[in-house]
């Protein structure tokens, strides 16, 4: 009879975390028909079904909730293990899973990862770029170290480490560059572009507007530069954030404009769990992440 290893607890919480087949052995770097033998290897180990099969999504059964439960806590030792492996062997070193959100990981994921290289030679960034709540999800199963997010994230197994604040832009047809900004009551009046369900961005961009008005919104978009291209094409308009108006505007006629008063602006960190024995080290990276951004 075969053992229980890491690599079914591994593959397991993929599964668990994406309730898809496909989407869980993409994140694993496997076939789909791989992982599929690998939950039917374990579900014989353990001796019955942890997976209901639907059409659209994988749910978990009482024994695959109370697997995921003990796996995702062992998972989490081992990694921790691990992290005081690498701690006592001296400088950063070895593979480093950081997250990074979408409206982020364009700008600023290149100047970090020439950065973290300088100040850590025998450093391996493996980075991924991914929604707030996928990077929440993969952390605390072990998945991720740490991720780059907008604050808060209010989750009491994490620890948040503040990076910068931003401001958001408007974006308009070149046009519209004489008009007055738009107020928070005014924004939603207009024809709006927004990120689609699951950013983050979305929801902060939404917050600014005047909660009494419904948006006007006649698009969305998965990705910060079909929203601006859309509006350059004289298709309503949008927000970004700052650090993505050199890289999303280069080659949009479109006029930006910051707004006069109370400017919607986001936060911007790092997250880990408290338990990681790399906190330290990784509130060094935060800081040198912080000086990469203020550049």
């Amino acid at each position: 009879m075969k053992s229980l290893t890491l690599k079914h607890l591994r593959y397991f919480g993929a599964l668990a975390a994406h309730r898809h087949f496909g989407r869980a052995a993409e994140t694993c770097s496997i076939s789909q028909p791989a992982l599929s033998l690998q939950i039917k290897e374990l579900e014989g180990i353990m001796g019955g079904p942890l997976v209901e099969r639907a059409a659209r999504e994988v749910r978990l059964t009482a024994m695959g909730e109370d697997l995921l439960a003990r796996g995702s806590e062992i998972l989490q030792q081992i990694d921790d293990l691990n992290g005081l492996v690498r701690r006592q062997a001296g400088p950063f070193s070895g593979r480093l899973r950081l997250g990074v959100i979408p409206t982020v990981a364009p700008y600023l994921l290149p100047g970090i990862i020439h950065a973290l290289a300088d100040r850590y030679p025998d450093l391996k960034l493996e980075p991924k770029e991914t929604i707030t709540q996928s990077l929440v999800h993969e952390i605390l199963a072990s998945r991720l170290d740490a991720a780059i997010v907008a604050l808060p994230v209010t989750e009491p197994a994490l620890q948040e480490f503040t990076l910068f604040e931003e401001e958001f832009l408007l974006v308009r047809p070149a046009h519209d560059a004489g008009l007055p900004v738009p107020t928070a009551a005014v924004l939603p009046t207009m024809e709006l572009l927004l990120l689609e369900e699951g950013h983050c961005f979305r929801d902060q961009a939404l917050s600014f507007c005047d909660a009494s008005v419904r948006p006007r919104q006649i698009m969305e978009g998965s990705s910060l530069s079909t929203l601006v291209q859309m509006v350059s094409a004289g298709i309503g308009v949008t927000l970004i954030p700052e650090m993505a108006r050199a890289y999303e505007t280069r080659s949009a006629d479109v006029a930006v404009s910051r707004f006069d008063v109370s400017p919607p602006s986001r936060s911007i960190g790092m997250i880990w769990r408290k338990t990681n024995p790399l906190s330290q080290e990784l509130m060094e990276m935060g800081a040198i992440i912080r000086k990469t951004a203020e550049r």
